[in-house]
Protein backbone atom coordinates (compact mmCIF):
# COMPACT_ATOMS: atom_id res chain seq x y z
CA UNK A 1 0.00 0.00 0.00
CA UNK A 2 1.51 3.39 -0.81
CA UNK A 3 1.74 5.72 1.47
CA UNK A 4 -0.80 8.62 0.23
CA UNK A 5 -3.66 5.62 -0.24
CA UNK A 6 -2.85 4.98 3.41
CA UNK A 7 -2.91 8.32 4.74
CA UNK A 8 -6.67 8.65 2.93
CA UNK A 9 -7.55 5.36 4.14
CA UNK A 10 -7.02 6.15 7.31
CA UNK A 11 -8.32 9.71 7.53
CA UNK A 12 -11.94 8.49 5.93
CA UNK A 13 -12.19 5.06 8.43
CA UNK A 14 -11.63 8.00 11.34
CA UNK A 15 -14.04 10.30 9.79
CA UNK A 16 -16.22 7.72 8.61
CA UNK A 17 -16.50 6.03 12.35
CA UNK A 18 -17.35 9.76 13.57
CA UNK A 19 -20.03 10.47 10.84
CA UNK A 20 -21.72 6.56 11.72
CA UNK A 21 -21.57 6.95 15.59
CA UNK A 22 -23.30 10.67 15.20
CA UNK A 23 -25.59 9.73 12.53
CA UNK A 24 -26.61 6.37 14.36
CA UNK A 25 -28.59 8.53 16.86
CA UNK A 26 -30.48 9.85 14.25
CA UNK A 27 -31.02 6.59 12.85
CA UNK A 28 -31.98 5.08 16.07
CA UNK A 29 -35.13 8.05 16.86
CA UNK A 30 -36.32 7.80 13.49
CA UNK A 31 -36.42 3.77 13.43
CA UNK A 32 -37.92 3.69 17.59
CA UNK A 33 -40.89 6.34 16.08
CA UNK A 34 -41.65 4.46 13.35
CA UNK A 35 -41.54 0.83 15.52
CA UNK A 36 -43.55 2.80 18.18
CA UNK A 37 -46.24 4.40 15.70
CA UNK A 38 -44.55 8.69 16.83
CA UNK A 39 -43.47 10.50 14.31
CA UNK A 40 -39.94 10.66 15.81
CA UNK A 41 -37.74 13.84 15.65
CA UNK A 42 -39.16 15.91 12.99
CA UNK A 43 -38.74 19.69 13.92
CA UNK A 44 -34.90 20.65 13.24
CA UNK A 45 -34.19 20.96 10.12
CA UNK A 46 -36.11 19.32 7.24
CA UNK A 47 -37.50 16.06 8.18
CA UNK A 48 -35.62 16.73 11.14
CA UNK A 49 -31.96 15.71 9.23
CA UNK A 50 -30.89 18.40 11.04
CA UNK A 51 -31.20 16.41 14.67
CA UNK A 52 -27.70 15.21 15.06
CA UNK A 53 -26.32 18.67 14.21
CA UNK A 54 -28.34 20.65 17.32
CA UNK A 55 -27.49 17.69 19.49
CA UNK A 56 -24.13 18.16 19.31
CA UNK A 57 -24.06 22.22 19.64
CA UNK A 58 -26.15 21.06 22.77
CA UNK A 59 -23.10 19.40 24.02
CA UNK A 60 -20.62 21.88 23.14
CA UNK A 61 -21.79 24.71 25.01
CA UNK A 62 -23.50 22.62 27.91
CA UNK A 63 -21.25 23.63 31.01
CA UNK A 64 -18.63 21.40 31.72
CA UNK A 65 -18.53 20.39 35.42
CA UNK A 66 -16.22 18.49 37.59
CA UNK A 67 -17.05 17.57 40.58
CA UNK A 68 -15.45 18.96 43.50
CA UNK A 69 -14.77 15.15 44.85
CA UNK A 70 -13.55 14.01 41.95
CA UNK A 71 -10.33 12.51 40.60
CA UNK A 72 -9.90 14.87 37.59
CA UNK A 73 -7.08 13.71 35.77
CA UNK A 74 -8.61 10.20 36.09
CA UNK A 75 -12.47 11.93 35.56
CA UNK A 76 -11.08 13.50 32.33
CA UNK A 77 -9.16 10.76 30.68
CA UNK A 78 -11.82 7.94 31.24
CA UNK A 79 -14.45 8.87 28.44
CA UNK A 80 -11.35 9.39 26.14
CA UNK A 81 -9.97 5.85 26.52
CA UNK A 82 -13.44 4.65 25.91
CA UNK A 83 -13.74 5.96 22.26
CA UNK A 84 -10.11 5.44 21.30
CA UNK A 85 -10.66 1.95 21.96
CA UNK A 86 -13.37 1.18 19.94
CA UNK A 87 -11.91 3.79 17.10
CA UNK A 88 -8.82 1.62 16.94
CA UNK A 89 -10.48 -1.49 16.79
CA UNK A 90 -12.21 -0.32 13.37
CA UNK A 91 -8.69 -0.42 11.84
CA UNK A 92 -8.95 -4.13 11.81
CA UNK A 93 -12.17 -4.26 9.50
CA UNK A 94 -11.66 -4.82 5.86
CA UNK A 95 -14.43 -2.86 4.11
CA UNK A 96 -13.45 -4.36 1.17
CA UNK A 97 -10.57 -5.85 -0.01
CA UNK A 98 -8.52 -2.29 -0.82
CA UNK A 99 -10.16 -0.14 1.82
CA UNK A 100 -8.50 -1.73 5.25
CA UNK A 101 -5.96 -0.12 7.51
CA UNK A 102 -4.98 -3.15 9.03
CA UNK A 103 -7.32 -5.83 7.86
CA UNK A 104 -4.07 -8.09 7.03
CA UNK A 105 -2.77 -7.77 10.59
CA UNK A 106 -2.30 -12.01 11.08
CA UNK A 107 -3.47 -10.83 14.81
CA UNK A 108 -6.13 -8.94 14.09
CA UNK A 109 -8.93 -10.54 15.79
CA UNK A 110 -6.58 -10.69 18.62
CA UNK A 111 -6.18 -6.57 18.80
CA UNK A 112 -9.47 -6.21 18.61
CA UNK A 113 -10.34 -8.08 21.32
CA UNK A 114 -7.60 -6.51 23.31
CA UNK A 115 -9.27 -3.24 22.68
CA UNK A 116 -12.48 -3.90 23.65
CA UNK A 117 -11.00 -4.90 26.89
CA UNK A 118 -9.31 -1.66 27.14
CA UNK A 119 -12.88 0.22 27.10
CA UNK A 120 -13.54 -1.41 30.24
CA UNK A 121 -10.79 0.68 31.93
CA UNK A 122 -12.85 3.66 30.36
CA UNK A 123 -16.01 2.11 32.26
CA UNK A 124 -14.38 1.36 35.85
CA UNK A 125 -12.08 4.84 35.49
CA UNK A 126 -15.13 6.60 34.54
CA UNK A 127 -17.20 5.64 37.83
CA UNK A 128 -14.50 5.08 40.29
CA UNK A 129 -12.74 8.38 39.79
CA UNK A 130 -16.33 10.39 40.27
CA UNK A 131 -16.83 9.88 43.50
CA UNK A 132 -20.42 8.82 43.41
CA UNK A 133 -21.54 5.53 45.00
CA UNK A 134 -24.45 4.95 42.33
CA UNK A 135 -21.58 5.45 39.22
CA UNK A 136 -19.03 3.32 41.29
CA UNK A 137 -21.97 0.76 41.66
CA UNK A 138 -22.91 1.17 38.02
CA UNK A 139 -19.24 0.87 37.00
CA UNK A 140 -18.45 -2.32 38.71
CA UNK A 141 -22.00 -3.76 37.21
CA UNK A 142 -20.36 -2.81 33.71
CA UNK A 143 -17.45 -4.26 34.48
CA UNK A 144 -18.41 -7.70 35.56
CA UNK A 145 -21.34 -7.68 32.68
CA UNK A 146 -18.00 -6.59 29.94
CA UNK A 147 -15.54 -8.93 31.00
CA UNK A 148 -17.61 -11.97 31.66
CA UNK A 149 -19.35 -11.51 27.99
CA UNK A 150 -15.90 -11.03 26.96
CA UNK A 151 -15.34 -14.89 27.65
CA UNK A 152 -18.35 -15.71 25.11
CA UNK A 153 -17.65 -13.65 22.59
CA UNK A 154 -13.97 -15.21 22.14
CA UNK A 155 -15.56 -18.72 22.59
CA UNK A 156 -17.91 -18.42 19.93
CA UNK A 157 -15.32 -17.48 17.14
CA UNK A 158 -12.91 -20.11 17.93
CA UNK A 159 -15.14 -22.08 15.41
CA UNK A 160 -14.46 -19.31 12.60
CA UNK A 161 -11.00 -19.06 13.79
CA UNK A 162 -10.63 -22.84 13.54
CA UNK A 163 -12.50 -23.08 9.87
CA UNK A 164 -11.02 -20.16 7.97
CA UNK A 165 -7.15 -21.09 9.93
CA UNK A 166 -6.13 -17.90 10.16
CA UNK A 167 -6.80 -14.16 12.82
CA UNK A 168 -6.58 -11.89 10.07
CA UNK A 169 -9.91 -10.74 8.95
CA UNK A 170 -9.03 -10.33 5.76
CA UNK A 171 -8.36 -14.07 5.61
CA UNK A 172 -11.60 -14.81 7.18
CA UNK A 173 -13.76 -13.30 4.91
CA UNK A 174 -12.06 -14.65 1.64
CA UNK A 175 -12.61 -18.31 3.51
CA UNK A 176 -16.20 -17.32 3.02
CA UNK A 177 -16.38 -17.38 -0.92
CA UNK A 178 -18.09 -20.73 -1.18
CA UNK A 179 -20.55 -20.66 2.06
CA UNK A 180 -20.68 -17.67 4.60
CA UNK A 181 -19.95 -18.80 7.89
CA UNK A 182 -23.05 -18.26 9.63
CA UNK A 183 -24.20 -21.27 8.09
CA UNK A 184 -22.25 -23.73 10.12
CA UNK A 185 -20.97 -21.75 12.61
CA UNK A 186 -24.97 -20.12 13.30
CA UNK A 187 -24.98 -21.29 16.66
CA UNK A 188 -21.23 -18.91 17.30
CA UNK A 189 -22.87 -16.44 15.29
CA UNK A 190 -26.08 -15.94 17.78
CA UNK A 191 -23.52 -16.05 20.60
CA UNK A 192 -21.25 -13.72 19.39
CA UNK A 193 -23.98 -11.37 18.42
CA UNK A 194 -25.72 -11.83 21.79
CA UNK A 195 -22.45 -11.22 23.20
CA UNK A 196 -22.14 -7.81 21.46
CA UNK A 197 -25.02 -6.12 22.61
CA UNK A 198 -24.12 -6.73 26.30
CA UNK A 199 -20.31 -5.82 25.69
CA UNK A 200 -22.68 -2.53 24.37
CA UNK A 201 -24.83 -2.07 26.69
CA UNK A 202 -27.68 -2.28 24.89
CA UNK A 203 -31.18 -3.00 25.66
CA UNK A 204 -32.08 -5.06 26.61
CA UNK A 205 -28.79 -5.92 28.10
CA UNK A 206 -28.31 -1.76 29.72
CA UNK A 207 -27.84 -3.18 33.08
CA UNK A 208 -24.89 -0.85 33.79
CA UNK A 209 -27.58 2.18 33.29
CA UNK A 210 -30.41 0.46 35.22
CA UNK A 211 -32.47 4.28 35.80
CA UNK A 212 -34.53 2.77 38.75
CA UNK A 213 -31.67 1.78 40.94
CA UNK A 214 -28.66 3.75 39.55
CA UNK A 215 -29.71 7.02 37.53
CA UNK A 216 -27.60 7.31 34.51
CA UNK A 217 -24.99 4.72 36.05
CA UNK A 218 -21.35 4.60 35.46
CA UNK A 219 -21.53 8.36 33.75
CA UNK A 220 -23.95 10.02 36.30
CA UNK A 221 -21.47 13.16 37.04
CA UNK A 222 -20.52 13.40 33.27
CA UNK A 223 -21.67 16.70 31.45
CA UNK A 224 -21.10 18.04 28.11
CA UNK A 225 -18.73 16.35 25.79
CA UNK A 226 -17.14 14.31 28.48
CA UNK A 227 -20.81 12.53 28.82
CA UNK A 228 -21.16 12.72 25.01
CA UNK A 229 -18.20 10.96 24.07
CA UNK A 230 -19.21 7.54 26.33
CA UNK A 231 -22.31 7.89 24.00
CA UNK A 232 -20.12 8.33 21.12
CA UNK A 233 -18.23 5.63 21.95
CA UNK A 234 -21.30 3.33 22.75
CA UNK A 235 -22.75 4.13 19.41
CA UNK A 236 -19.38 3.23 17.64
CA UNK A 237 -19.32 0.17 19.91
CA UNK A 238 -23.00 -0.94 18.26
CA UNK A 239 -21.28 -0.19 14.30
CA UNK A 240 -17.58 -2.13 15.68
CA UNK A 241 -20.28 -5.51 16.40
CA UNK A 242 -22.27 -5.11 13.27
CA UNK A 243 -18.77 -4.77 10.98
CA UNK A 244 -17.82 -7.78 12.93
CA UNK A 245 -20.42 -9.81 12.36
CA UNK A 246 -20.30 -8.84 9.03
CA UNK A 247 -17.09 -9.88 8.25
CA UNK A 248 -17.03 -13.03 10.41
CA UNK A 249 -19.74 -14.73 10.14
CA UNK A 250 -21.72 -12.22 6.70
CA UNK A 251 -19.17 -13.14 4.15
CA UNK A 252 -18.38 -9.36 4.52
CA UNK A 253 -18.11 -7.69 0.87
CA UNK A 254 -19.34 -10.48 -0.62
CA UNK A 255 -22.28 -10.42 -3.04
CA UNK A 256 -23.14 -10.37 -6.74
CA UNK A 257 -23.12 -7.44 -9.11
CA UNK A 258 -23.06 -4.78 -6.59
CA UNK A 259 -19.91 -3.33 -5.66
CA UNK A 260 -18.04 -4.92 -2.84
CA UNK A 261 -18.26 -1.58 -0.20
CA UNK A 262 -22.25 -1.52 -1.04
CA UNK A 263 -22.70 -5.13 0.09
CA UNK A 264 -20.22 -4.34 3.51
CA UNK A 265 -22.49 -1.09 4.39
CA UNK A 266 -25.83 -3.10 3.69
CA UNK A 267 -25.36 -5.82 5.70
CA UNK A 268 -23.46 -3.68 8.35
CA UNK A 269 -26.49 -1.42 8.46
CA UNK A 270 -29.75 -3.76 8.55
CA UNK A 271 -27.62 -5.47 11.37
CA UNK A 272 -27.56 -1.63 12.97
CA UNK A 273 -31.29 -1.61 12.50
CA UNK A 274 -31.70 -5.03 14.37
CA UNK A 275 -29.77 -3.98 17.40
CA UNK A 276 -32.51 -0.52 17.68
CA UNK A 277 -35.70 -2.82 16.73
CA UNK A 278 -34.27 -5.29 19.87
CA UNK A 279 -34.77 -1.50 22.32
CA UNK A 280 -38.50 -1.65 21.40
CA UNK A 281 -39.09 -5.38 21.58
CA UNK A 282 -37.38 -6.88 24.52
CA UNK A 283 -38.14 -6.17 28.49
CA UNK A 284 -34.51 -5.53 30.55
CA UNK A 285 -34.40 -8.59 32.64
CA UNK A 286 -32.49 -8.39 36.09
CA UNK A 287 -28.67 -7.91 36.49
CA UNK A 288 -28.36 -11.58 37.83
CA UNK A 289 -30.46 -13.10 35.14
CA UNK A 290 -28.24 -11.56 33.05
CA UNK A 291 -25.24 -13.23 34.66
CA UNK A 292 -26.88 -16.40 34.99
CA UNK A 293 -27.80 -16.48 31.15
CA UNK A 294 -24.45 -16.21 30.06
CA UNK A 295 -22.28 -18.53 32.38
CA UNK A 296 -25.67 -20.88 32.13
CA UNK A 297 -26.51 -20.95 28.73
CA UNK A 298 -23.70 -18.89 26.02
CA UNK A 299 -20.83 -19.99 28.17
CA UNK A 300 -21.87 -24.08 27.70
CA UNK A 301 -23.51 -23.31 23.62
CA UNK A 302 -19.89 -21.71 22.94
CA UNK A 303 -18.05 -24.55 23.93
CA UNK A 304 -20.24 -27.11 22.34
CA UNK A 305 -19.91 -24.93 19.36
CA UNK A 306 -15.72 -25.35 19.35
CA UNK A 307 -15.53 -28.70 20.30
CA UNK A 308 -18.61 -29.66 17.11
CA UNK A 309 -16.04 -27.50 14.75
CA UNK A 310 -13.32 -29.79 16.01
CA UNK A 311 -14.79 -32.68 15.46
CA UNK A 312 -15.90 -31.73 12.08
CA UNK A 313 -12.51 -30.77 10.72
CA UNK A 314 -10.88 -33.63 12.62
CA UNK A 315 -13.49 -36.31 10.79
CA UNK A 316 -12.74 -34.21 7.03
CA UNK A 317 -8.88 -34.56 7.75
CA UNK A 318 -8.95 -37.87 8.18
CA UNK A 319 -11.39 -38.29 5.25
Amino acid sequence: MVWWWAIIVILGTVFGVLAVAALSTMLERRLLGFFQDRPGPNRVGPFGLLQVAADAIKMLFKQDWIPPFADKPVFFIAPIIGFLAVLISFGMIPITPSWSVAGHLNVGLLWVFGMMGLHVYSVVLGGWSSNNKFALLGAMRATAQMISYEVFMGLSLLGVVMTAGSFALSDIVEAQKHVWFVIPQCLGAVVFFIAGIAETHRLPFDLPEGENELGAGYHTEYSSMKFGMFFLAEYAGMALIACLVTALYLGGWAGPILPPVVWFVVKAFLLLCFFILLRTALPRPRYDQLMAFGWKVLLPLSLLNTLVTGAVLLLRAGA
